[in-house]
């Protein structure tokens, strides 16, 4: 049976949720603002027999996962968005050695060393594969600590199910809230999937494991990359997630994900009063994205509004979704800035009414 609520702020609340869901390795490199969850981890992982190291680096740390990981752990770590960029070699070689593990990013204002803002402008970084070479990695886009708490599991389990890196995405906004949140109970060791490929010794018996990414010859790098490929297209077709309340009768779609989404609801909530209908479409996957049911939708309404945590990311995916089937809109400020559900009542507004006076129309 679920745990009682417990009153916990973002980041404890993915701590909690990936020793219940089976994490027993956590290395990582503090950076605000989500330095609440290696501060947690750091005497939770005691209690059930865990790891926990701090890197001396972003860069190390991720190479310590990559490593667990080849030793067949359920192997998590966690950063915020200059650490995250610090770690994208090394998630390449892990989705390109097929190594499953799962990276959090609490988002803060950038570029470069930025701020500690919440903000949500890794979008790009996250779902183009942010290094180097063709790999994707599955990205989940909770909105809140309960999303937060579910959705490590989903990455755990996605993780090793694939074989590849997961990113679970929230903002310094998210991992600094407190929320009452039902935990999953624990998941025994024992349980987890079998993982007949990891490097355990070879003592006595032929190797049955080895990684590597030198694939120069006789086309193997080619091959490799169909077979990516080919799991990427399976995760597209099995493990696309969103949210939508649109009903037949809304004249508005307003998309948006994370912290934005839930001021979009705020927003939309506003708008009653002036008779204007709209729903929310909430992308859980960022990648990979829900183009399918957004673009069916699309074609029901005249109009689409996009509100993101800043210059314009994600509108980026709904244009691909959308084509010319509505108009789209777009609002969004930078720098770890947060509007109110005023602000974005008013934008919906503006384009509700098609003078844009507010956030832009895209032409797409």
């Amino acid at each position: 049976m679920p745990s009682e609520k417990m009153l916990m702020n973002g980041s404890q609340v993915v701590g909690e949720a990936a020793v219940r869901a089976g994490c027993r390795y956590y290395f990582g490199y503090p950076i605000t603002p989500q330095n609440e969850l290696p501060e947690y981890l750091s005497a939770r992982m005691l209690d059930v027999g865990g790891t926990f190291i701090q890197g001396e680096s972003e860069v190390a740390s991720i190479n310590m996962v990559l490593g667990a990981s080849a030793a067949g752990g359920r192997v998590m770590t966690s950063s915020s968005s200059p650490g995250v960029s610090l770690k994208q070699e090394g998630i390449s070689y892990m989705a390109g050695s097929e190594l499953p593990g799962v990276i959090i990013n609490m988002m803060r204002g950038g570029p470069g060393l930025g701020n500690i803002a919440p903000s949500a402008a890794d979008y790009f970084q996250a779902t183009r594969g942010g290094a180097h070479g063709d790999y994707r990695t599955p990205v989940l886009a909770p909105a809140g600590s309960q999303e937060l708490a579910d959705l490590t599991f989903v990455a755990f389990d996605m993780a090793d199910k694939y074989r590849t890196p997961v990113m679970l995405l929230g903002d310094g906004l998210m991992g600094q809230v407190m929320e009452p949140v039902v935990f999953q109970d624990f998941i025994e060791l024992e349980d987890l999937p079998e993982k007949d490929w990891i490097l355990d010794g070879c003592k006595g018996r032929e190797p049955r494991a080895i990684f590597s990414m030198l694939l120069g010859q006789d086309g193997q790098l080619y091959k490799h990359n169909l077979h990516l490929q080919e799991k990427y297209d399976e995760i597209t077709a099995v493990e696309t997630r969103w949210d939508s309340n649109v009903q037949d009768d809304d004249e508005m779609i307003v998309v948006a994900y994370g912290t934005a989404a839930r001021i979009a609801e705020s927003a939309i909530e506003e708008l009653k009063a002036d008779n204007l209908k709209a729903g929310l479409f909430r992308p859980i996957t960022l990648w990979p994205y829900p183009k399918a049911p957004l673009r069916e939708l699309a074609s029901k309404v005249s109009k689409i509004a996009v509100f993101e945590l800043c210059m314009g990311q994600m509108v980026e995916d709904v244009m691909l979704s959308v084509g010319e089937r509505a108009e789209i809109y777009f609002y969004g400020l930078p720098g770890g800035i947060i509007p109110t559900p005023a602000d974005v009542a008013e934008f919906l507004r503006s384009a509700a009414s098609g003078d844009g006076k507010i956030g832009r129309r895209i032409d797409v």
